[in-house]
C-alpha cells in the first residue's frame, strides 16, 4: 500500500485528524471508499467517474486525499456559487483540519475582475444613468482604490447591475492586451498569475471550457503544469461543454463594432475612410438581419438543420448575411491598410477580421458532427457547437488502459448524479471517457425509513390544460398540513407561474406564504423559506405559519434545505427536454442516422437523470423525513416508467392519497 493510501485511510478512520479536528464529522464507510479510489487514481495517474449519493460528503473525500497528495490541482466546480463556497468555506475547515497551508487560487473569466482601464473611461458611457446607477459608479471608484483581487463579486449590487458591470469590466473584444496603459493594475492578469504560482486553483466549468485552443482563459496555461484535474458537479460538464466549445455572433457584436467604426471619425485616421458610412452601413446590415427574423415571429429559438434556420426563407436570408458580410469585409479592408501607419488601428482591424471569420463560419454549410440554431431576443445570437464535448475530453485525457512506467495526469469526475445504470452510461459516453474506471458510491440515507413516494393515479394527465391547476389543489391539500414546509418543481415557466397564481388563492386566508423564483434571487428566496420554518435557532422566534416554494429549471438541483423545513417535495411533470430544443432536435437526428432509437438512447436517459436530480432535494441528512410526489401518471402507467422508478433513491411507495395523507400527518406530529 503507498504512502498516500495510508495518509488517506488514517485520515478518514475512527481517530483520524479529520474526527479529531474537523467539526462534525463522522466516519462513513461510502466517503472511506471513495476517497480511498480517488488516492488510487492520483497514485497511478489515470481517470476515475465516481457518483456519489447525497449524503456521502464527496467534496471531502476528492479535497484530502487531492491535499495529501502534493500534486498542483485544478478544482472545477458547475458555477460561480460553487466555486467560491468550495474556495471560502469548504477548503479552509479541510486545510485547518489537516494543519498545514498551501497557496490557494480563485480563477474566473474576466467578466468577474475590475477593469481598471474601463472603469477611467466609465462616466462617458453612464450619461443616461439614474441617480442611484451614478451613485453605484461612485462606489466602484471607491471600491477600486482599496481591493486586492478586483472581483466584483465583493460588490453584490453592481455585479446584479448587468448595464454597470458590463461598464467596468472586459471582454476578449474590448481588452487592450499588452498595449493597455492600465496593465500594471490588471485584476485580471493578477488572477492569473496567482493561479500560476497556486498549489490549489478552484475554477468553473464555462472558465474550463472558455476559449478552447487560444490559451485565453487562463486555464489553458494552467493544465500543462497541473498534474491533478478534479470535476466536480460534473453532470453539467456535457451541456456547458457544449455550449463554450461552440463559436457564436450577435447583433451585440457587430453593433459595437459599428461604434467602435464610428469613432475613427474623430480620431487619428479621420478622413483616411469614409467611417461613419462604413459604421452606418455595418449597423443598417445589422438591423435588416434581424428584422429578417423577427417577420416570421418572434420565436426565442429556431432549429438550423439546413441551408437557413427552421421558417426563414433560405434566399432572404443567404441575402441579409452576404450583405453584412461584404460591410464587415469592407471595414476590414479600410482598418486593414492603415493600420501599419495608425498602430491605434491594429486592434480595430482584428475585430473586423474576428467578426469576418465568425459570420463566414455561418454562411457556410454546417458539418455532420456540429449543430446550429438561432436565439432571438433582445439580440440576435447566432450559435454552432459540437454535438458532444466526448471528442474534446479525449484529448486532453490519457487513453484508457494505457500503461507507462511513469505516473500521467489524474482525473477525478464526479457528481451525486451521473446515471441510472452501472456504468454511468450517459454520463460517461457524453464525455469520452469510455474505457476508465467507474465507482458509485450509495447514499447512506435510509429512504425506505426517510422518505416515501407517490404518484397521483387520478386525475388527468399530464398533458391536459387544467394539470397545474389540478397541481395546485394537491400541494395546497398537503401545505395545509404541513403548515407550507413544501416546494414544487415545475418543468416549465408556465406550469410555475399556473400553479403559484393558483395556490395563492387556495392558501389565502390560511397564513402560508406563496414563494415564487423570480420574486427574489435564489438565495433570498430559500433564505425567506427558512426562515418562514424557524430553521434555526436564531429564526424560532420569527417563524410564521411557513411557505411553499413554487420553481423550475436551476431550483432542481444546488438547493440543499436539510432538516424540517422541507418535507413535501411536489414535481409537476416528468422532466423530458422540450422536443423542439435545438440541442434535443440535433441529437436526435444523429442518433436515428447511426440506426438508434432517440427516445431510447436520450430522450429517456435525460428524464431520469434529471428526476433523480430533482428528487434528491428532498433528504438532505440522515434525520431527514419527507415525502417525493410525482404528479405524472406515466411514471407508473408507461412501460418507462419501471427505468425512471429504477434510477430513484429506494423511497417506500404510499398506494393512494388515504396513505399519503396518513404521511404527511405523522410527519406534523414527528416535529
Amino acid at each position: 500500500m503507498s504512502p498516500l493510501i495510508d495518509a488517506v485511510e488514517s485520515a478518514f478512520s475512527e481517530g483520524g485528524v479529520l474526527a479529531r479536528k474537523l467539526e462534525g464529522f463522522r466516519v462513513r464507510p461510502g466517503q472511506q471508499a471513495m476517497a480511498k479510489a480517488v488516492a488510487q487514481v492520483l497514485q497511478d495517474g489515470g481517470v476515475l467517474t465516481v457518483e456519489a449519493g447525497t449524503g456521502v460528503g464527496k467534496t471531502l473525500a476528492y479535497l484530502v486525499p487531492a491535499l495529501l497528495s502534493g500534486d498542483k490541482v485544478i478544482v472545477s466546480t458547475a458555477t460561480k456559487t460553487l466555486q467560491e463556497q468550495l474556495f471560502l468555506r469548504d477548503l479552509p475547515r479541510v486545510l485547518k483540519a489537516l494543519g498545514f497551508p498551501i497557496r490557494m487560487a480563485l480563477l474566473k473569466g474576466r467578466s468577474s475582475y475590475l477593469c481598471a482601464q474601463r472603469l477611467s473611461i466609465a462616466h462617458h458611457a453612464a450619461y443616461d444613468f439614474s441617480a442611484h446607477e451614478l451613485q453605484m459608479l461612485d462606489a466602484v471608484r471607491l471600491w477600486a482604490q482599496s481591493t486586492i483581487e478586483g472581483d466584483i463579486a465583493e460588490l453584490g449590487a453592481v455585479q446584479e447591475h448587468a448595464g454597470l458591470a458590463a461598464l467596468i469590466t472586459s471582454t476578449r473584444e474590448n481588452c487592450l492586451g499588452a498595449s493597455c496603459p492600465q496593465i500594471g493594475n490588471c485584476h485580471t492578469l493578477q488572477a492569473r498569475q496567482r493561479a500560476m504560482q497556486a498549489e490549489l486553483v478552484v475554477v468553473n466549468h464555462h472558465l474550463f471550457f472558455a476559449d478552447a485552443g487560444v490559451r485565453a482563459s487562463g486555464v489553458a496555461e494552467l493544465l500543462p503544469s497541473v498534474r491533478t484535474v478534479i470535476l466536480d458537479e460534473a453532470h453539467q460538464l456535457s451541456d456547458i461543454g457544449v455550449q463554450c466549445l461552440g463559436q457564436r455572433w450577435s447583433t451585440a457584436q457587430a453593433r459595437s463594432l459599428a461604434q467602435l467604426l464610428a469613432a475613427q471619425n474623430s480620431g487619428p485616421a479621420r478622413g483616411m475612410a469614409d467611417w461613419l458610412g462604413l459604421a452606418a452601413d455595418l449597423a443598417q446590415a445589422t438591423k435588416n438581419l434581424q428584422a429578417l427574423v423577427t417577420s416570421v415571429g418572434h420565436q426565442a429559438r429556431h432549429s438550423w438543420t439546413d441551408a437557413s434556420p427552421d421558417m426563414l426563407p433560405t434566399a432572404e436570408w443567404d441575402a441579409a448575411m452576404r450583405d453584412l458580410l461584404r460591410t464587415v469585409d469592407r471595414g476590414l479592408r479600410a482598418s486593414h491598410s492603415l493600420d501599419q501607419a495608425w498602430p491605434d488601428l491594429a486592434a480595430l482591424a482584428q475585430r473586423c477580421q474576428d467578426m469576418h471569420e465568425s459570420l463566414s463560419l455561418f454562411v457556410q454549410t454546417r458539418q455532420a458532427d456540429q449543430l446550429r440554431w438561432l436565439e432571438c431576443g433582445a439580440e440576435l445570437n447566432l450559435h454552432q457547437a459540437p454535438l458532444t464535448i466526448a471528442g474534446y475530453m479525449r484529448a486532453l485525457l490519457p487513453s484508457a488502459g494505457a500503461q507507462s512506467s511513469e505516473r500521467g495526469t489524474s482525473w477525478i469526475f464526479t457528481s451525486a448524479t451521473l446515471g441510472t445504470d452501472a456504468q454511468l452510461s450517459w454520463f460517461v459516453n457524453s464525455c469520452g471517457l469510455e474505457g476508465h474506471t467507474v465507482l458509485q458510491v450509495p447514499s447512506p440515507f435510509d429512504y425506505a425509513r426517510q422518505a416515501a413516494l407517490y404518484v397521483p393515479s387520478q386525475g388527468q394527465a399530464a398533458a391536459t390544460l387544467d394539470h397545474s391547476a389540478g397541481v395546485a389543489a394537491l400541494v395546497a391539500k398537503g401545505a395545509r398540513i404541513l403548515g407550507g414546509r413544501t416546494m414544487v418543481l415545475t418543468t416549465t415557466l408556465r406550469a410555475m407561474r399556473a400553479i403559484a397564481q393558483a395556490l395563492s388563492a387556495d392558501l389565502a386566508g390560511t397564513g402560508i406564504e406563496v414563494l415564487v423564483q423570480g420574486q427574489y434571487a435564489k438565495r433570498l428566496l430559500i433564505e425567506n423559506f427558512l426562515r418562514s420554518h424557524g430553521a434555526s435557532a436564531a429564526d424560532a422566534d420569527q417563524a410564521q405559519a411557513g411557505s411553499v416554494l413554487v420553481a423550475t429549471a436551476s431550483f432542481w438541483e444546488g438547493v440543499d434545505i436539510a432538516g424540517d423545513a422541507l418535507q413535501l417535495l411536489v414535481i409537476d411533470k416528468l422532466p423530458f427536454a422540450p422536443p423542439d430544443d435545438p440541442l434535443v432536435q440535433a441529437r436526435a437526428l444523429a442518433i436515428e442516422q447511426a440506426g438508434a432509437k432517440p427516445f431510447k438512447e436520450l430522450h429517456l436517459p435525460q428524464a431520469a437523470l434529471a428526476l433523480k436530480q430533482g428528487a434528491g432535494r428532498l433528504i438532505r441528512s440522515e434525520s431527514d423525513r419527507g415525502v417525493l410526489v410525482v404528479c405524472d401518471p406515466r411514471l407508473v402507467q408507461k412501460g418507462y416508467g419501471k427505468k425512471l422508478l429504477a434510477g430513484l433513491p429506494p423511497m417506500r411507495r404510499l398506494a393512494d392519497e388515504a396513505q399519503w395523507l396518513d404521511a404527511l400527518e405523522a410527519l406534523r406530529q414527528e416535529r
